[in-house]
């Protein structure tokens, strides 16, 4: 279990939890699933080399009438610490064809200019009041430092970075970014540890009434597993349905396999209530006119996929 997880972190040189995440095998109502899976987008059309794309967003410019994709990229093999630029497609529809872009950031390793990144993670975007947002991973001079950034674009094309900076910097290796409206207030949850150097996985989330301006962490999810770096609570994206708030997290139970828990508040999960298991790295949840969809993507998965998010009634 976790196998594959575990020999590529070890690969490029990241910690495994000291306690893995296990399966939890109790039979209980699956209220989430997932249909087959469809490669949508190889970043490797058209490239002398392989590219994966990994953590990723999408957003649709109504405007334009044009999907976004952007994620962490690389050659293969696995090199998480050399993704210092965020991939860009676009498609008319998620199915595609999609179109490879320039890149929509690069790393910005200038200390004098504040950020001083070491790489860039995990982008997510949304639209606010005629402006996307992107917040990102960008790294830091420790992992108990690690930045959460924001870049702004009118576009989605040409991208700003506050000028004054990360927004926040948590351990340890805070990243993967994901931002929601909640009760008429925006909230960021994030994977991080219990403490800056380690600890237990969590997911942690911050409150914000103006997108640039955060509270202090509170902890939404917390798993068993103890360790630093690569963790079973990565990923985290949060969606409500039906009167029932649903967190998605991986990997779990292997590198490719996400949890949902399911509670009645977006403030806290617990490990008890997992409401299903999907085979899917990186898991982001996509609303197309009315439909669900969950996308994978990763090392050496060839690409980013999708699949038809399936809801269960009891």
């Amino acid at each position: 279990m976790r196998v594959l997880l575990a020999a590529l972190l070890i690969t490029v040189g990241i910690s495994t939890s000291n306690t893995p995440a296990i399966a939890d095998t109790a039979p209980r109502p699956e209220r989430v699933s997932a249909g087959t899976f469809t490669e949508v987008y190889d970043p490797s059309e058209g490239e002398a080399k392989q590219w994966y794309i990994n953590d990723h967003t999408f957003v649709f410019d109504k405007s334009e009438g044009l999907w976004h994709m952007f994620g962490s990229t690389h050659t293969e093999p696995a090199a998480p610490y050399g993704e210092t630029t965020l991939a860009h497609a676009t498609a008319k529809q998620l199915s595609g064809p999609w179109t490879r872009r320039p890149a929509a950031l690069t790393v910005d390793r200038r200390y004098d200019r504040v950020y001083g990144e070491t790489h860039l993670w995990a982008p997510h975007v949304i639209f606010n009041d005629g402006t996307y947002y992107m917040f990102y991973s960008g790294g830091g001079p420790v992992g108990s430092m690690s930045a959460i950034s924001l870049a702004t674009s009118t576009d989605l094309e040409n991208w700003t970075r506050d000028p004054a900076g990360p927004l926040f910097r948590d351990g340890y290796d805070a990243r993967d970014p994901m931002v929601a409206r909640v009760d008429g207030g925006w909230v960021m949850y994030y994977t991080a540890t219990s403490l800056p150097i380690g600890g237990n996985h969590i997911v942690a989330y911050r409150t914000s009434d103006d997108l640039r301006h955060w509270s202090e962490r509170s902890i939404a999810f917390t798993d068993p597993s103890v360790g630093n770096a690569g963790g079973p609570t990565e990923s985290p994206f949060v969606i409500q349905h039906d009167g029932l708030w649903y967190l998605f997290i991986g990997p779990r139970e292997d590198y490719v396999g996400t949890d949902v828990f399911s509670s009645d508040s977006p403030w806290h999960f617990d490990t008890g209530a997992r409401a299903g298991h999907i085979d899917a790295h990186a898991a982001e949840v996509i609303e197309d006119n009315g439909r669900y969809w969950v996308s994978s993507a990763g090392w050496g998965q060839g690409g980013v996929s999708i699949a038809p998010l399936r809801w269960h009634a009891d």
